[in-house]
């Protein structure tokens, strides 16, 4: 490889310029860099409207790039073809990228290294996804963590390193392949009318994701142990969009956490134990592949979920018309704002498992499919917490009371009156929002009657908890 020869900068879920090893490294080498996005088979399989949010933070990338005299190339295939074809094209010598931990992509960078390697190719992954590798935290005998809090007082104490500086120079290549355009990849097609209504609710992109961090840490952290819990509040940071897409490190969050812990702010490490919580989720997805698609805990294998998700039942869980105004609520945040909130999440997710006796996959998917900052990591890890069926696990026979905590944390009712619409003289702007953004197909208006309870609350948990005595924990 001549001194001369670019390096191809393989972005995925880094969509950043501060705090990036891989671009780091490509930029010291002192050969041009050529940044590269694909659609490859991996991006290919997300849901709606987490590849059409993966598609706006890929446009907000390239702007950001040409600010900086580069470009962003973008090809559409499978991983490995695409970048030997753009070596050819090229003369790259290198490909960087920063690495990622679940399953399909493991899969997919192991298959590209091999390739590349192969070929005569130096090929080369870095950090910058997570704060810590998750083959470098393990136990005191040598395996990996099962457990939350060991895992976060093994972590707690260890030595971050700095965020790294932007480059201020990005070396270009004398002459830049051909480009696909992302129009033509209609990566939200899939949103239908939905894209315009979730669109205003976004926070898209570097700038955005640093001023959020920041807003959040002088404003809302002293707070936020008791304030993430309130529904109706803007009580949390909302970094998990941005923490998804890789538009802020989460090395950034945890030092901006740490200043406020030693400030004094009271919420800082509750905070910092959140961004532990992720890290956590892929610690065990690397180690358990398997938690994304069967049950942790291998002895729920054989428990009487419902896996069938034409069910009225399960219908109504995902129209957010189960009679239940919490989770109905919840769902409708989800539609209109591609988020949901965290203490909502564990009240639709008991409902779906517990109540309705759905397979947490059922949930898992719908979630891969709405929300704006899906994480396949965190996704799995939440829903079989949920269930039970997973590592740490809430108990089985804990069944969240969605009644109960509603008047706990949700006490004036405001958070469901900003999602239901009806029954409502005046309804909120977000309550008439959601029938904006939902197929046409579901036939559902604000003048709808508000349904009875699909499962009544006493009703549900008085039949999980049957279910939960005929099998052998």
């Amino acid at each position: 490889m001549s001194e001369t020869s670019p390096v191809l900068l393989w972005l995925r879920r880094d969509l950043r310029l501060s705090d990036h090893p891989a671009l780091c490294a490509a930029v010291q080498s002192g050969r041009p860099v050529i940044p590269v996005w694909i659609l490859d088979e991996v991006a290919e399989t997300h849901g709606a409207c987490p590849k059409w949010r993966l598609g706006l933070g890929v446009g907000h990338m390239a702007d950001l790039l040409a600010e900086q005299g580069s470009r962003l190339i973008l090809r559409r295939g499978r991983a490995l073809e695409v970048l030997r074809a753009l070596v050819a094209e090229t003369g790259a010598g290198a490909v960087y990228w920063s690495r990622v931990y679940d399953p399909d992509s493991i899969a997919r960078d192991k298959g590209v290294k091999a390739g590349l390697k192969e070929d005569g190719i130096e090929a080369e992954s870095f950090a910058g996804h997570l704060l810590f590798e998750p083959w470098s935290v393990e136990t005191q005998t040598g395996g990996f963590y099962k457990v939350y809090t060991p895992f976060w007082k093994s972590v707690k104490g260890r030595d971050v390193p700095a965020a790294l500086s932007a480059p201020s120079d990005i070396p270009a290549p004398g002459d830049w392949p051909a480009s696909d355009t992302l129009d033509d990849w209609a990566m939200g097609a899939a949103m239908d009318r939905g894209a315009g209504i979730v669109r205003p609710h976004l926070h898209l992109g570097e700038a955005a994701a640093q001023t959020r961090l920041g807003t959040f840490m002088a404003h809302r952290v002293e707070d936020y142990r008791e304030a993430r819990n309130m529904v109706a509040e803007d009580g949390t940071s909302g970094l998990s969009e941005n923490l998804t897409y890789g538009e802020i490190s989460p090395r950034s969050c945890w030092h901006s956490g740490m200043r406020a812990l030693h400030e004094g702010k009271a919420g800082a490490e509750t905070f910092l134990k959140e961004l532990v919580w992720r890290e956590f989720a892929y610690h065990l997805v690397y180690h358990t592949p398997r938690i994304v698609s069967d049950n942790w805990r291998e002895d729920w294998s054989a428990f009487p979920w419902n896996e069938d998700e034409r069910l009225a039942e399960v219908k109504a869980w995902k129209q957010g018309r189960t009679g239940i105004p919490f989770v109905d609520a919840a769902q409708r945040e989800m539609y209109v704002t591609g988020r949901m909130h965290n203490r909502a999440r564990m009240i639709v997710a008991s409902y779906l498992t517990k109540h309705l006796m759905c397979h947490w996959r059922i949930g898992m998917k719908w979630f891969e499919d709405c929300l704006i900052d899906w994480d396949a990591a965190s996704n799995a890890m939440g829903w079989q917490w949920s269930a039970g069926s997973g590592p740490d696990a809430t108990p089985y026979f804990r069944v969240f009371n969605p009644v109960t905590q509603q008047e706990k944390f949700d006490p004036d009712d405001a958070y469901v009156n900003r999602w239901i619409a009806e029954g409502r003289d005046d309804p909120h702007k977000d309550a008439l929002a959601y029938f904006k953004a939902i197929p046409r197909r579901w036939s559902m208006a604000e003048t709808d009657d508000y349904p009875e309870p699909v499962v009544g609350v006493s009703e549900g948990r008085k039949r999980a908890l049957a279910a939960y005595e005929d099998r052998d924990f």
